[in-house]
């Protein structure tokens, strides 16, 4: 069973994706003024590989900034790379 979760500290924070109560990946943010985050890591470990984990990371990002108002600066290669693919996402995308 997959679940992602929140650890929220304040202006930094991070999705942390579990397989079977093994942490598999994660993805981390820090707070960039009121509104905004910047999305500066994404990573799955090696044996997780291939199973689509990474996106889903990203996109659980995406869901919280819609939920919260936020813009979101992809920075990690990743996240960019998804932003850059998906045009569904330009609303969230800040510079």
């Amino acid at each position: 069973m997959i679940t992602i979760k929140l650890e929220d500290k304040g202006n930094k924070g991070r999705f942390v994706l579990y397989e079977d109560n093994t942490q598999a990946g994660e993805v981390t943010f820090y707070s960039d003024g009121e509104n905004k985050i910047v999305l500066d890591h994404t990573g799955v470990d090696q044996q997780f590989g291939g199973k689509g984990y990474a996106k889903q990371l990203v996109m659980k990002v995406v869901e919280y900034a819609r939920e919260n108002n936020l813009k979101i600066v992809p920075v990690c290669s990743y996240a960019k790379r998804v932003f850059d693919r998906d045009e569904s996402l330009n609303d969230l995308r800040e510079s």
